[in-house]
């Protein structure tokens, strides 16, 4: 199985919960990836791209393959930080 998925990297729980809420009061997940990501992929609005199972840091793996599409997930805490994340598709 394969997903493509974008994220936003940041220091704490509570701005990863005060990044989903602004995403789901309809701000752009990009513009925020751009503006507050600390993961080099916040240039490309957090994108990083398709891969597949195991690739990731476990915590991370897990969200991507079970969490909803197209919806912010987290905060999803792992070794570099906290995380939104944003499944666009698996396949």
């Amino acid at each position: 199985m394969k997903a493509h998925a974008r994220h936003i990297l940041v220091d704490s729980k509570e701005q990863c919960e005060s990044l989903i809420s602004d995403i789901e009061g309809g701000a752009d997940f990009a513009d925020l990836a751009a503006k507050h990501s600390q993961c080099p992929s916040g240039k490309q609005g957090g994108d990083l791209g398709e891969f597949g199972r195991g690739q990731m840091v476990p915590e991370f793996d897990e969200v991507v393959f079970s969490g909803d599409l197209g919806k912010p997930l987290g905060p999803v805490q792992t070794q570099f930080g906290y995380h939104v994340i944003e499944v666009v598709s698996r396949s």
